[in-house]
């Protein structure tokens, strides 16, 4: 949805594909039609949640292969060249991950944990899905053998801070049902501090500092602050609901 901004860059690293098929929610930019130039295949479908969403796309894909990308992602060319020399042959396996490699703040990011960062991306038709109930961003699963590809897909992640916590807003907001679930309503004294409190400390230290995160410069102190913060905001919106729940 108002991917225009990213979405010609995507396509152009896959104008090779035999077909380009593409899910949109409700575009007011251009968007679809810059979808329409690169020959996709153009679905408009009222936003059902993330794993819902992609599950479409999977679903009306024709090929024997499928190569799944967001709109703010790119294969480098050394990727594309990977992949296309892979699949000119009979592949071993039939699903691979990619390595990815994430712009945050204007910085390619390396160390805490952020970098290879992979996800499974490529794979035979039918072999991968995601949970209809997952959480924004989340990877297709698979239950047979998975490879690995050598060169990076490019992640335009996150070009701004703003940018960042309103997605980091948004991602805690869907993630609440998840949380819900998992029965981590933090409705006692002590789950409520180890969830919102000592949760977000441990995941700074432990991706800022033991993970590196600090060789990323300001740009990886930032983030992982924030990173942190978006966990509280997790727990502590799940708790909200839980207890307003209870009041009703």
């Amino acid at each position: 949805m108002n991917e225009a901004e990213n979405l010609a860059r995507t396509l152009e690293s896959v104008r090779w594909a035999d077909e380009i098929v593409l899910i949109d929610s409700g575009s007011t930019d251009d968007t679809v039609a810059i979808a329409k130039r690169y020959g996709s295949t153009v679905y408009v479908e009222s936003w059902k949640g993330y794993g819902a969403q992609v599950n479409s796309a999977l679903d009306k894909c024709t090929s024997p292969w499928i190569l799944n990308l967001d709109a703010d992602e790119e294969l480098s060319a050394e990727l594309a060249a990977e992949i296309r020399s892979l699949l000119q042959q009979e592949p071993e396996l039939a699903a691979y991950d990619l390595p990815r490699l994430n712009l945050i703040f204007g910085r390619w990011m390396r160390h805490g944990g952020l970098y290879p960062d992979r996800k499974l991306r490529l794979f035979r038709k039918g072999v991968a899905r995601l949970a209809e109930d997952t959480e924004p961003h989340a990877t297709p699963k698979t239950r047979v053998p998975v490879g690995t590809l050598k060169h990076d897909l490019l992640h335009y992640q996150y070009p701004t801070l703003s940018i960042y916590i309103e997605h980091m807003h948004s991602y805690s907001t869907s993630s609440i049902p998840l949380v819900l679930r998992s029965g981590r309503d933090s409705r006692l004294p002590g789950a409520f501090l180890v969830n919102t409190v000592l949760n977000p400390a441990f995941t700074f230290l432990y991706n800022y500092v033991v993970r590196g995160g600090f060789l990323d410069g300001r740009e990886g102190l930032i983030f992982h602050l924030n990173h942190s913060l978006y966990v509280n905001w997790k727990f502590a919106k799940a708790w909200e609901s839980a207890r307003r729940e209870r009041r009703r």
